[in-house]
This record gives structure tokens, sequence and C-alpha cells, in this order.
């Protein structure tokens, strides 16, 4: 039987996940370097090795309160099939493994829910899994490209 692996994260006392396909490291959250004319759901830019990564607020996106980055904050570092990002969250709570036919997918119960690949259920609750590719839109994934292209 096929297995997949989820990241689970946890964002304002709500659990989410990413395909752990898509993820390529988790790090302490650390300062930004703001990035001009990028779209609002960016934080700013973070050098990682020499690589310059956009950092998405997950919470503006999702219409959660904004907060600052804190301390003990992350950034999921992960990939779309387009453009290397990251994602700040409250904190990672590890990997989880499941039947790849375990999880349900999202348009299944509610529509409209366009972010989500699905909904999993772990002994703990649902647990919301993210599609990483239709996080960004067109317009700003492009604003982004753009605004990277003058750093």
């Amino acid at each position: 039987m096929d297995t997949i692996h989820l990241l689970i994260f946890a964002l304002d006392g709500q659990r989410y996940a990413l395909s752990l396909d898509q993820v390529t490291r988790v790090i302490r959250a650390a300062a930004l370097t703001p990035i001009p004319h990028a779209p609002d759901v960016v934080l700013g830019i973070l050098d990682l090795q020499g690589e310059v990564i956009p950092v998405i607020n997950l919470r503006k996106r999702f219409r959660l309160p904004e907060r600052g980055i804190g301390c003990e904050d992350q950034f999921v570092v992960a990939h779309t099939g387009r453009l290397q990002l990251a994602l700040h969250v409250d904190g990672t709570e590890g990997v989880l493994q499941q039947a790849a036919g375990s999880p349900v997918s999202a348009d299944e119960i509610v529509a409209g829910t366009e972010f989500l690949a699905g909904v999993t259920r772990t002994a703990e609750g649902l647990v919301l899994i993210h599609d990483l590719d239709t996080l960004l839109f067109p317009d700003e994934e492009a604003q982004i490209r753009a605004a990277l292209e003058k750093v």
C-alpha cells in the first residue's frame, strides 16, 4: 500500500499539513528584508545560504489575526512547481505517515476550498492539507518573480 508523508504545522491554533515532497526544510524564524512592489501576502525575503526566498504570510492569506514574527516561530521552506518560498508558521509538529487514500478531498466537504488538497483525521483532530501550487494567485506569483529580479 502506498503511503503519503505530511509535515504538520500550526497556525493560530489550527493544524495544517503540506506534502513532505514539497518541503525542503524547517528553520527558525529570522529577520526579514522588506521587498518593494511585492504582493501584500509577502512578509519579506530571506537569504538562505545565498538563495533569496520570499516568505509568505499565511495569516493574511487565510484571514487570521495578524501578529509579528515571534522567537519561537518557524519558516517552512518549500517549493511549488514554479517557485521556492518559505511559509511563516507558529511551529511544526512533525511528520504524519498515512495510507495514500486516507485524506479526503477538500471539495468533497466544502466547495471553494481552493488552497486545500484535502483533509485528514488524526488522534488530535482534523488536519487541513494545503495545495502549495494554488497558494499564490498567478498575478501574485508574477509580482514576486518581478520583485525578486530587482534584488
